[in-house]
């Protein structure tokens, strides 16, 4: 039996640890048995990167935390060695992991994950992870709306040109 100093110190994690995941809007849990140093770091840079936060936990810890915020359903996936992604971005987790989960496969494996405070299988998850970073949907979405403005623009030069009018040049970088 842990003397009373280590279990409220336990006790502490667990509870800062259950206010992580209630303010997360997703998280994914992954084995990571047989990762070098060097990929662990640079797993770590790219969670920081996309605002992961990323941490090996304790699986009776976890597993308490997850208790504690509802997540029960993911006790059956803490076994062996056990790592949490979690992000206030529902996309970035999945997305950071996934990307690893492929380029180091056979050691990194997730093991599942959860959205909303609901717990999401292997699909939704891979979904996910198919979503490109936010600064990239936006650049679509605004190539999609200025695609038509640049159209119109073109048709009405070559409209101009055509009947006689020269073609406005642009200002020379200076």
């Amino acid at each position: 039996m842990p003397n009373a100093k280590v279990l409220s110190e336990k006790q502490a994690i667990v509870e800062s640890l259950s206010e992580k995941l209630k303010g997360a809007a997703a998280g994914v849990i992954v084995d990571y048995k047989g990762i070098t140093v060097a990929e662990d770091t640079a797993l770590r840079k790219a969670c920081r990167e996309n605002e992961v936060e990323y941490a090996v936990i304790k699986n009776t810890m976890l597993r308490r935390a997850f208790n504690n915020v509802g997540l029960d359903a993911l006790d059956d996936q803490l076994n062996g060695t056990t790592s949490l992604a979690i992000a206030s971005d529902p996309v970035a987790p999945a997305r950071v992991i996934a990307d690893f989960a492929k380029k180091l496969e056979g050691k990194f494996e997730i093991k599942g994950g959860f959205m909303d405070g609901k717990v999401v299988d292997m699909a939704t998850i891979n979904s996910l992870a198919s979503i490109p970073a936010l600064p990239v949907l936006q650049a679509q979405v605004l190539g999609t709306m200025l695609a038509p403005i640049t159209g119109l623009a073109v048709v009405l030069k070559q409209i101009a040109e055509k009947q006689g009018a020269p073609a406005e040049e642009a200002p020379a970088a200076e």
